[in-house]
């Protein structure tokens, strides 16, 4: 390889001086016959088509010198400029008063190939055109995302610019396949199967615009249960996203027999701004708050039938028989979670705003916080206790966002279900694969969920290589869409 790349640079290096003796004979004989009354042709003939052999040669000659500076994958465009500056070379040896017409022709030509070449090698060699490229790309990126925005197609993340763009790309490749064979991707029956309203099926509900993440969860939870066909996953999307989970799943079904239901926010009626204080501040304005991630505090209302629902987050893969878990005994309580205090670490003191005296008169600052991720909910206990009223009220109170931060969903849980929680024993779910590389290996083998909660989600470039296997396993690679949306997985 060293070889091949020091003989081209040879070759550029003897080509560069066979074309300063060609443009030093050229310009020495057109300059001697310029006054030659038998030539036809004017001397301002020659003199142009020596100034752009001159030009183009020269031009040539500086790519040719920047490409031996380049790696071994630049050998073939060395190759290139050393071929296209040898025909104008070559043309000294048949430069003659009688074939002006012929050589311009063909020097013409020559000039036309090497304009070509010239043109395609900036973009390689010119880093500015490289960022006024990159820069275009983004301005246009950033004008769909208004116009997107200004239609009201996308959701409050897309628009506050949180889903990477090879998820976007994703979601809009399915999209399109529905629109070019629309009936071979049919919508849910009117009639929904009587799996998805059967309390005695294991349920599980995810909030989530995510397709790719939505299928590792559905898949590796399938994979992992003992009865597969006793597990039901109701996924709850945008409206605008809808149509692409279906050709997903269309597709890629459910492994081993276990059912998906399809929903849109838009399929429950009594989510509107008159009922509900998140559509309300939503729609007056507050971009702070994602509507799918507030959507779990309707859980009884969304699935009036059931008594136990399991809420996963799209971030997580399950490795263990998840049946378990409609098992635990709450002991009257209506959430179970993973608490995540240690210490003086991780309590309510960091999630709420304790100057406020509604928030003091309430809460302990010293209660042990606890994770959304796998949480287990007793729908009969939360109607109980009237947890979406109370949710409505803190709402209402924290209109101004002085009581937490609406960006997140987790002070709101932690004060909706406050001495309401059950602690969920720690092999059910282990926490911190998105930001945390020093988990032993051994608690994640034995956790029946591990959860990539932080920045480096699994399907980004910056998700840590030691954990990224347990998440990538269970993508369908075979789903052409990746590839065509630049998943590096």
């Amino acid at each position: 390889m060293a070889g091949g790349r020091a003989s081209a640079q040879r070759r550029a290096v003897v080509a560069a001086l066979i074309t300063l003796l060609f443009l030093a004979s050229v310009s020495f004989l057109l300059s001697a016959t310029g006054t030659t009354s038998a030539l036809n042709s004017p001397p301002s003939r020659l003199a142009a088509i020596r100034r752009h052999a001159e030009d183009h040669a020269a031009v040539l000659a500086a790519y040719a010198a920047h490409a031996r500076r380049l790696s071994a994958a630049s050998a073939s465009q060395t190759d290139s400029f050393i071929s296209i500056s040898g025909h104008l070379s070559s043309l000294s040896s048949r430069l003659s008063l009688s074939t002006v017409a012929l050589l311009e022709k063909e020097t013409r030509g020559h000039i036309k190939r090497a304009r070509a070449l010239a043109g395609a090698a900036k973009e390689a060699f010119d880093t500015q055109s490289k960022i006024q490229k990159l820069s275009d790309t983004v301005f246009a990126v950033g004008q769909q995302l208004l116009r997107a925005r200004r239609a009201g197609l996308l959701n409050s993340r897309i628009a506050a610019g949180s889903t990477p763009k090879s998820l976007h790309c994703l979601a809009m490749r399915l999209l399109e396949a529905r629109l070019a064979n629309a009936s071979a991707i049919p919508d849910d029956p009117p009639v929904p199967p009587p799996q998805f309203t059967d309390p005695a099926l294991y349920h599980y509900a995810i909030f989530s615009d995510n397709v790719l993440a939505v299928s590792v969860v559905v898949a590796s939870a399938a994979r992992a249960a003992a009865e597969p066909t006793r597990h039901v996953f109701h996924v709850v999307t945008a409206p605008m996203y809808l149509p692409a989970f279906r050709v997903w799943f269309a597709r890629r079904p459910p492994p081993l027999g276990a059912h998906v239901q399809l929903l849109a926010v838009s399929d429950f009626p009594f989510l509107n701004a008159s009922s509900s204080p998140v559509l309300r501040q939503i729609e007056a304005g507050n971009r702070d708050m994602a509507l799918l991630d507030y959507l779990r505090f309707y859980l009884p209302d969304m699935f009036p039938a059931l008594r136990r629902v399991v809420l996963l987050e799209d971030d997580v893969v399950v490795q263990r028989d998840l049946g378990g878990l409609w098992r635990v005994d709450l002991a009257g309580k209506v959430n179970a979670a993973l608490e995540t205090c240690f210490g003086g670490f991780r309590r309510y003191g960091k999630h709420l705003n304790f100057s406020e005296p509604a928030v003091q008169e309430r809460f302990n600052p010293r209660a042990c916080a606890w994770s959304y991720g796998v949480n287990v909910f007793d729908l009969a206990a939360w109607r109980r206790d009237q947890c979406t009223e109370r949710f409505h009220q803190l709402m209402d109170m924290n209109e101004n966002g002085t009581l937490w931060d609406p960006s997140s969903v987790l002070p709101a849980g932690l004060m909706t279900f406050y001495a309401n929680t059950k602690p969920l024993d720690k092999s059910w779910h282990v926490m911190g694969l998105g930001y945390n590389p020093h988990i032993r290996p051994e608690d994640i083998e034995g956790a029946a969920v591990v959860h990539f909660n932080g920045n480096m989600k699994p399907w980004l470039d910056v998700a840590f290589n030691q954990y990224k296997h347990l998440w990538t396993k269970h993508v369908d690679t075979e789903m052409e869409f990746l590839t065509l949306c630049n998943f590096g997985l």
